[in-house]
């Protein structure tokens, strides 16, 4: 399992929220990526900083969210039979409707087969 970050780029967010200066937007996607291992293999720690996927390969709606904590909820989106198939999955990221990325998280790889649709998780935590 891997570790999920909360980007620079969502904490400016939040603060600049609660200080009145602007909205803040709703999380509206996933985006999916096969860069979050090392050439060995290895599992990354995505960084704060990171704007971007290391190689994203697709971005789409999300399924929805589940309330889990005060401080903490899961969203999910499900790629069908027909995506990506043939894919090595390593990293996927919140995105929010003005396109930025708020979280990352990265994993051992999980092969995309035709026959399976699968679903992933990511939670947002304060």
């Amino acid at each position: 399992m891997g570790m999920v970050i909360t980007t620079v780029a969502a904490k400016k967010k939040i603060l600049l929220a609660r200080a009145g200066i602007q909205a803040l937007p709703k999380i509206s996607q996933m985006a999916f990526g096969d860069g979050g291992i090392s050439v060995e293999g290895e599992v990354l720690e995505p960084a704060e900083t990171q704007e971007n996927l290391k190689h994203e390969i697709l971005r789409k709606d999300i399924d929805g969210y589940e309330i889990i904590s005060d401080t903490e909820i899961q969203y999910q989106c499900t790629l069908a039979e027909n995506e990506l198939n043939g894919s090595r999955l390593s990293e996927i990221a919140l995105i929010d409707e003005e396109g930025e990325v708020l979280a990352i998280k990265n994993f051992s790889v999980k092969e995309k087969d035709a026959e399976w649709e699968m679903t992933f998780r990511i939670k947002d935590t304060m």
